[in-house]
């Protein structure tokens, strides 16, 4: 079982109207998401816009989150640069977090020499738990299968993988060799189900900002063995997996907009995720209303 539940949200970080960050707002989306459906949550990871926050930012996000619910809580800590990298880690556990979330340092485009030293000096920056985020299509680089057996089996508080890869072929090969206690999570919710059937814990989610209960009974369908049930949540939950990002709206900006349509107003992203395109709005309204809520 995942020691931090199966549904994990990864949090977006609120903004004002002119730009600011706005820890209340933030804080009372955590809220809303610990009362609906999220087991845990990623502060600052990609979905919370980390590539855009000043090291400050990140923080004082950690620290209010921290006080607001009694989720556990992950901390998107990773960076391209690992002594930057290594820095914010070693404040992770000062601000309360529960675990961090380590992205595959992304346009330096290092070899796999340089991605298992990066992981393993930041690791070795924490006594924390340390989850890998492996997504190429946001990095430029895979963490090959080898690397990950070798830094779970080697690096003690290195305990599983985000997977964004797209292959659930090579997931499902990765679950098996690995050592016990070993999680990988879906990192793509459309692949949540492909995956929980290969073996992983759950998922850290985007969609579950809006469809978190409907992620849970998934997860709980699925693990009482109830598959159809589980089939059948899934399926309804496929137009909001394709309305989460798209080449004219990228994740987080359909996440925000809904948000918005909810009454959770977040505020936009900060450039370069520009404005959303006409219509996102409807499409939101849309997605809702297939779950059944107005």
């Amino acid at each position: 079982m995942a020691r931090f539940g199966p549904v994990i949200t990864a949090m977006v970080t609120a903004f004002d109207a002119s730009g600011a960050l706005d820890l209340d707002a933030t804080c009372r989306l955590a809220n809303h998401l610990a009362a609906n459906g999220s087991d845990a949550l990623v502060l600052t990871g990609t979905t919370g816009e980390a590539s855009v926050l000043t090291d400050e930012e990140q923080v004082a996000v950690w620290h209010a989150v921290r006080g607001a619910v009694e989720l556990p809580l992950i901390a998107g800590s990773g960076t391209n640069d690992t002594a930057h990298a290594a820095g914010l880690t070693a404040q992770a556990a000062a601000a309360g977090m529960d675990a961090v979330l380590l992205v595959t340092p992304y346009y330096n485009r290092p070899g796999q020499a340089g991605i298992e030293a990066h992981f393993r000096a930041v690791a070795a920056a924490t006594e924390l738990p340390v989850l890998l985020y492996d997504i190429p299509v946001r990095t430029g680089r895979k963490i090959e299968h080898e690397t990950i057996l070798r830094l779970v089996d080697e690096v003690p508080n290195i305990f599983g993988v985000k997977d964004a890869s797209g292959n659930p072929a090579a997931s499902a090969q990765l679950i098996a060799d690995a050592p016990d206690g070993f999680e990988l999570y879906s990192g793509d919710d459309p692949l949540n189900l492909p995956l929980a059937a290969v073996g992983s814990v759950g998922t850290i989610s985007v969609a579950s900002h809006w469809a978190g209960l409907e992620l849970s009974d998934l997860y709980d369908a699925f693990f009482a063995g109830d598959v159809a049930r589980a089939t059948e949540i899934n399926a309804r939950l496929l137009a909001s997996y394709a309305y989460e990002t798209g080449d004219d709206a990228p994740n987080p900006i359909p996440t925000k907009v809904m948000l918005d349509v909810m009454g959770l107003a977040v505020g936009q992203c900060r450039l370069p995720m520009g404005p959303p395109p006409d219509g996102l709005a409807d499409r939101a309204r849309a997605v809702l209303a297939g779950l059944g809520r107005g």
